[in-house]
């Protein structure tokens, strides 16, 4: 008991908000607050200061922390080192990914040389991911950030070359091809700050010396996708998560293509587990990238269902 009170202490103090630490415990925001209330009952002490909606860490909150920051790690390798013992016939194998365009291959891989293993893919952005696998939280992560961590392991992917979306109505849409010069005067839809696939792009302009005419920010693949078929602009996206939909046009680079790259990573100190290691032996590079039909009628799966939850 006193371990899931302090839990939901620690992801409140983590995540900075109730809100977001009820999604991350899967757990209600009345059941978060009722913990933390009932965890400083139980001790007369008060862990947080409460300013409105604003959360606060006590001085003993602050000095809780890593001791409970230890047992949440203490935690993840008991479950880590119970999911991993015995033969591949049982088991739980988690992956973390920012989508699932270039893991799923992999992942079809796994389950079809172990049926019975239980896969639990879970999405986020790439800070997220290499939290989670930091914690022990999940087993594997893919992010498209290139990490130096002393901690970690890095596999090289995939490497994707970018395209430029456009709506069927654009002036480069009968194109067969176009140039990083033909974007210049045209309206360009981004990721938030912080995106690779952004990062990579403007990296790419500056290169280049050019300047869009006019930038808007959309906080999602889907919601830009949607936004390009209606006629708002058009985007830089990596090929393999380009659109496979009639309303939109996608047009390949001449030459000097803007490159993003995809990299697996793992704990190093879990590099001989038997989940781990048996899900490394299915990973093959070249199937990261090439067309699959199997793995895109998936991921458009996973893409609506994504959607359908955000609305």
């Amino acid at each position: 008991m006193l371990g899931d009170l302090l839990m939901s202490f620690f992801e409140v103090a983590r995540q900075g908000s109730v809100t977001s630490a009820a999604k991350h415990l899967r757990l209600s925001q009345p059941t978060v607050t009722g913990r933390i209330r009932q965890l400083e009952e139980m001790y007369g002490v008060e862990l947080f200061h409460r300013r409105g909606s604003r959360l606060d860490l006590s001085d003993l909150g602050v000095s809780l922390m890593p001791i409970v920051e230890r047992l949440a790690q203490q935690e993840g390798d008991v479950d880590f080192l119970l999911r991993n013992a015995g033969d591949l016939r049982t088991g739980n194998l988690r992956v973390g990914a920012t989508g699932p365009y270039y893991i799923l291959p992999s992942v079809a891989a796994f389950r079809a040389r172990h049926p019975t293993i239980e896969i639990t893919i879970e999405f986020g952005n790439s800070q997220q991911m290499l939290e989670a696998l930091s914690e022990v939280r999940i087993d594997l992560a893919v992010s498209s950030h290139a990490v130096d961590d002393e901690r970690l392991h890095r596999i090289t992917l995939a490497e994707d070359t970018m395209v430029l979306v456009v709506p069927l109505d654009h002036a480069l849409a009968r194109r067969p091809n176009i140039t990083l010069d033909d974007i210049a005067g045209c309206q360009l839809l981004m990721r938030e700050p912080g995106s690779v696939t952004r990062r990579v792009t403007e990296d790419a302009f500056a290169k280049a010396g050019i300047e869009p005419a006019n930038t808007s920010i959309i906080g999602s693949r889907e919601a830009i996708y949607e936004a390009i078929s209606l006629g708002l602009g058009c985007s830089i996206v990596p090929a393999r998560e380009a659109p496979r939909r009639p309303d939109v046009r996608v047009l390949p680079f001449t030459d000097n293509a803007p490159v993003i790259h995809e990299y697996l990573y793992f704990l190093k100190e879990r590099k001989d587990a038997r989940l781990v290691r048996a899900f490394l032996d299915c990973v093959d590079p070249r199937l990261a990238q090439a067309p699959n039909k199997k793995a895109d009628a998936f991921i458009a799966k996973v893409m609506a269902m994504d959607t359908a939850a955000t609305r």
